[in-house]
């Protein structure tokens, strides 16, 4: 269940102490007010639900990796038959060591 309808539901509220505000088409609020009525919420409470419920799902789907079974079994397969470093690769780690100590 999403944080803020898990909120509204228990009558839990957040404290808002900053605004996020943006201006949008006669249509677009007339969808989003017929929307917000259909659920007998205020228009507040439901645009601050639908956002913070679309900013979860786009943090999860950047963050997530999903892999099909070919993949997964080609990524564990060289976690544990790992090939030795070549020179190239030492070269890279040391410049990257060296990027990173700056």
């Amino acid at each position: 269940m999403p944080q803020a309808a898990a909120l509204a539901r228990t009558g839990e509220r957040r404290t808002r102490s900053t605004r996020l505000g943006f201006r949008v088409d006669a249509e677009t609020k007339g969808l989003v007010e017929r929307a917000a009525a259909l659920e007998r919420r205020s228009l507040t409470d439901f645009c601050l639900t639908a956002l913070t419920e679309a900013t979860r799902e786009t943090i999860t789907r950047y963050e997530s990796l999903v892999l099909s079974e070919r993949d997964r079994a080609a990524f564990f397969d060289a976690l544990i038959h790992a090939p030795k470093a070549n020179a190239r690769l030492r070269r890279a780690f040391r410049s990257a060591e060296e990027r990173v100590l700056r």
